[in-house]
């Protein structure tokens, strides 16, 4: 869910100045880290003399590599914040800190002079902070919400748009693995069939993506590469066969084939991207790349959707959100809605002939 925040003052009246030293500590799953990259474009623009550094989740660290706002990236967790920074010395002049972890905020306060972080459990950790971000009592745009991580202490925001740099070498080798996997495409559509196992209320049914995948073959020149992450393996193997004997040779799948940043390049050199609300969905959203979206009424696409996207059919659950449980149903979005606005996304998308 996208999270629900206010800035408020707690102690100290600091702010940002043009040749501060910031961290900002991000250990979140890949659509959290890519939420907030607008608040670090905006932490590093208000530093023009200053330096940003970046620590991440080891496993989500790839996601930020490139991006011309970062001076320094790391990655921590919260079993080596537990013993890091403990020599004397504080290294920044700011601490911007997402998230509840107790280990990483102590780590961050060891470190930095200033500290802004969420309201903790523990009202000593509290009295630490110069900035606290207040829970506030109603949802929020999940990029602004973590914006105001920024804008507490100072910084302007530059945009709203989701961040993501793909290398050329890593644009070349995408283009040579979709043309070696479907020879035959002229365009390729992506499709994101789960979300994690944790979330799985949020899939749309497969049978629907089926029927998606079958309606756009009808069109010349287009295949359809599966993705997702390794719990998909099995299933992106099952519809790539079965659509497979009704165009064979027109549908693959790539679902825990590719590492990270692997997977991002070739969402990258799509020419439509279809998925359920999950991680490569914000990664479409970060590379700019026309897409559908599909959101559930507990997530409703409002409040999560890439904002300042160019190319972008946000499909929203039908149910009202005072009925909408975990129990709700992914199958009440028709196909229709969903294949009708594909289609128009590919027309829009598609090149001189």
């Amino acid at each position: 869910m996208p999270a629900c925040t206010n800035p408020a003052v707690h102690t100290s009246m600091d702010s940002l100045s043009p040749d501060a030293r910031v961290l900002a500590i991000c250990v979140a799953r890949i659509g959290d880290t890519l939420l907030a990259t607008p608040a670090l474009r905006a932490l590093r623009d208000a530093v023009p003399r200053g330096s940003l550094t970046v620590l991440a989740h080891p496993k989500r660290r790839a996601l930020l590599e490139h991006l011309p706002f970062i001076d320094h990236l790391g990655s921590i967790d919260k079993y080596s914040a537990s013993w890091r920074g403990r020599l004397p010395g504080k290294h920044y002049d700011w601490g911007v800190v997402y998230g509840e972890d107790e280990a990483l905020l102590r780590y961050a306060l060891r470190i930095s002079r200033h500290v802004v972080a969420q309201r903790q459990h523990d009202a000593s950790l509290n009295r630490r902070l110069d900035r606290m971000i207040v829970p506030a009592t109603e949802l929020q745009i999940a990029v602004d919400a973590r914006l105001e991580f920024a804008t507490a202490i100072g910084a302007t925001p530059m945009g709203r748009a989701l961040s993501y740099r793909v290398t050329v070498e890593e644009q070349a080798q995408a283009r040579t693995r979709l043309r070696a996997l479907l020879p035959g495409a002229a365009r390729f559509v992506g499709l994101q069939l789960q979300s994690f196992p944790s979330k799985a209320y949020r899939d749309w049914p497969v049978e629907n993506f089926r029927s998606l995948a079958q309606r756009l073959l009808r069109q010349d020149g287009v295949g359809i590469v599966v993705l997702g992450g390794p719990e998909s393996t099995r299933i992106g193997e099952d519809f790539a066969r079965q659509v497979s004997t009704q165009f064979p040779g027109r549908v693959a799948s790539l679902a825990g084939r590719t590492a990270l940043r692997e997977g991002a390049a070739i969402i990258g050199e799509l020419d439509l991207y279809v998925g359920v609300d999950t991680g490569p969905t914000h990664l479409a959203g970060a590379l700019g790349v026309p897409m559908v979206a599909l959101y559930h009424c507990r997530h409703r696409g409002r409040w999560l959707a890439p904002l300042e996207h160019p190319a972008l059919s946000v499909i929203e659950h039908p149910a009202p959100d005072a009925s909408c449980g975990n129990d709700t149903p992914m199958a009440d979005i028709p196909l229709e809605l969903v294949a009708h606005a594909a289609e128009e996304r590919l027309a829009r998308a598609k090149g001189p002939q």
